[in-house]
């Protein structure tokens, strides 16, 4: 806890002074803070399978920094209308999420009694991220028109890219039937304890970073002249397999590690 208290230190730091630079640019400033469900697309559970992709499932939270391209701060008057000006916004984002991660499917089916089965059950684990990035966000109606109230919707698309620092977990409960190793429960080193068709090395919980790609869809609704809510859901798409701590090497295994996350947020407008 304390670690991620000095994280959300740090990061809040790093987005003020960046919105301190940009603002000797004269741009306006929007801050806002994001939270949500997290459903986390990784090597645990079956491919395509609807308890997977529902059960593995987290939460997550951020802060979110927009330059408002339309406004100037600095003479408190429109920009020189052009298009990338009142259709366009950058957002620089901190946040965090994590996901506790299980094995669903056919495999771990009830009616399934094998030792796999059991190394299955037996495996669990938790992804933990933290990102930090940019994304340029597109407004199809005029930024200008849904300032001044025109409009109460402000629908948008998004595209950007994140870095990210993961730090996941790997657990196992499984019991060996082995009357030599009666000790062995919760050892993740021993890969006689996870599913033996996973090649060695498939387990591996450091630490580490890696960039992803980030695209949200999503709208605003103008609560007033100074603050807005925001919906979107977002697809991130990881460059690293081991954000989950398992990387397997089985022909389902046809993918890095992605996420979807539904965001509800409060915008602020700061001039």
């Amino acid at each position: 806890m304390v670690i991620n208290i000095k994280r959300l230190f740090i990061a809040s730091a790093l987005l003020l002074s960046m919105q301190h630079s940009y603002s000797q640019l004269g741009f306006s400033h929007e801050v806002g803070v994001i939270f949500g469900p997290v459903a986390y697309q990784s090597d645990f559970g079956v491919r395509s399978d609807f308890e997977t992709n529902s059960g593995n499932a987290g939460i997550g939270i951020g802060i979110v920094h927009y330059i408002n391209f339309a406004y100037r701060a600095d003479c408190n008057c429109y920009t020189t209308d052009k298009y990338f000006n009142d259709h366009f916004k950058l957002r620089t984002e901190i946040s965090w999420n994590k996901t506790k991660l299980e094995h669903f499917g056919e495999f771990v089916d009830p009616s399934e009694t094998s030792a796999e089965a059991d190394k299955l059950r037996g495996h669990t684990g938790e992804a933990e991220n933290w990102d930090i990035g940019m994304q340029l966000e597109y407004y199809p109606l005029s930024i200008r028109a849904f300032s001044a109230g025109v409009y109460s919707f402000s629908p948008f698309v998004s595209l950007g890219a994140h870095y990210v620092s993961y730090r996941p977990n790997v657990y196992t409960n499984y019991v060996s039937s082995d009357p030599l190793n009666p000790n062995d429960v919760g050892n993740i080193e021993d890969p006689n304890n996870f599913y033996s068709r996973w090649e060695p090395g498939s387990i591996d919980d450091a630490n580490g970073s890696t960039w992803s790609i980030v695209s949200s869809i999503g709208t605003r609704y103008k609560l007033n002249i100074l603050s807005d809510l925001m919906i979107d859901l977002r697809f991130q798409y990881f460059f690293s397999d081991w954000t989950d701590g398992l990387n397997h090497q089985l022909a389902s295994n046809k993918s890095k590690d992605w996420l979807v996350w539904l965001n509800l947020g409060y915008i602020y407008y700061l001039d």
